[in-house]
């Protein structure tokens, strides 16, 4: 990918060397970062080097009349203006200059605009979120409708305490995956993978570890919308899965429907809450007509944020014979692996290149409890 904004945009910091040698790079380091645990191959799944990015966010920046694009500098000094992002994906970027221009000439529109947001599928959907400083009028409205059907995308305008959906707020993003087509509703503001890419070879890998490596009901922690929950589900007779957001609830189980799945239960739980219920140690009412003793889990899959997992989750997967672990964070992944090689052995381990041209990297391991001879 070349971009005439390298070395002044912070959204890539990693771009004197090509690709090939970046993804190099990030595998040793996590190679390095794994040795006490697993000195076997790590397996790098690549992201196509351009046009991978299915979500992007810009502030809008006024000057003389006109408004612009903009990301905060790679030095951090404030603020750069954009004319060119070749990471988006087409169909991002087959929208996002048409509605500059369209944004430029309509004063309605433009007025006190202060961001954008895009979320887009493979499949060419696009939801568009404007951002003011200011209270949404009719004008703002019937001027935002029209560019709606202009750019063939669907609009949501938010200001402080409002939020004005045209459409739809969400958009429904297809992967084929083991000859099977999944269908996901992503909603606006929640979480999405953001490489669909590199997103569809991860739930790829995953299925093949749990095809392989999985035993007895399967159980997802931090589950969001389902995105492994659903494809897996096909390889268990009995999933639960719990994650925290209401939101990504409420779509997981939309995803459920339009996949036609009635094997999953999905719970508004935290990790820390279903260890006490597992445990026995506190009754939930989000539980009700779910019946955990009848779940014999043999395989857990745990995808979570930044920070890891906390010790009980850690107690708590070790008790299983299969760990799926996907980490977005290599640094607290090692941490939790010295809890977890205690009981388990690291089988094999993958780097998913979510972020290229960034130091960032997504990691998965499988974890096998040894046979008791």
């Amino acid at each position: 990918m070349r971009c005439r904004h390298f070395g002044t945009c912070g959204s890539c910091s990693i771009y004197e060397a090509g690709y090939e040698a970046q993804l190099a790079h990030k595998k040793e380091g996590l190679s390095a970062l794994l040795s006490p645990f697993y000195t076997g191959e790590i397996e790098a799944f690549a992201s196509a080097p351009e046009h991978f990015r299915a979500r992007a966010e810009y502030k809008i920046y006024h000057d003389g009349g006109r408004c612009g694009y903009a990301m905060r500098r790679l030095d951090k000094s404030g603020f750069v203006t954009i004319e060119e992002c070749p990471m988006v994906s087409e169909a991002i970027e087959s929208r996002m200059w048409r509605l500059q221009e369209r944004i430029n000439g309509d004063e309605p529109l433009k007025n006190r605009l202060f961001g954008v947001e895009f979320l887009s599928t493979t499949t060419d959907e696009v939801l568009i979120t404007m951002l003011y400083h200011r209270k949404l009028d009719a004008a703002w409205e019937e001027r935002a409708k029209t560019l709606e059907d202009a750019l063939n995308v669907k609009i949501i305008g938010r200001s402080r305490k409002q939020k004005i959906v045209l459409s739809d707020e969400f958009v429904t993003e297809s992967f084929r995956i083991g000859g099977r087509e999944y269908r996901f509703r992503q909603y606006e503001q929640s979480f999405t993978q953001p490489n669909p890419g590199v997103n569809e070879k991860m739930i790829g890998w995953a299925m093949k570890m749990a095809e392989a490596y999985g035993r007895g009901d399967f159980c997802e922690l931090y589950a969001g919308a389902g995105n492994f929950t659903i494809p897996l589900s096909g390889l268990f007779s009995k999933v639960i899965a719990t994650e925290i957001s209401k939101r990504s609830i409420h779509a997981a189980k939309q995803n459920c429907l339009l996949n036609g799945l009635e094997n999953i239960a999905f719970v508004r739980m935290s990790s820390e809450e279903f260890t006490e219920a597992l445990q026995n140690r506190r009754s939930f009412r989000r539980l009700e007509g779910v019946d955990l003793s009848s779940y014999d889990i043999g395989t857990v899959l745990v995808d979570p944020p930044r920070a890891g997992l906390d010790e009980q989750t850690r107690a708590l997967i070790s008790k299983f014979d299969t760990i799926l672990y996907i980490s977005c964070n290599p640094t607290t992944l090692v941490r939790d692996l010295q809890t977890l090689t205690r009981s388990h052995a690291i089988e094999t381990a993958a780097l998913f290149d979510q972020f290229p041209y960034t130091p960032h990297m997504e990691a998965g391991v499988l974890l096998t409890r040894p046979a008791v001879s």
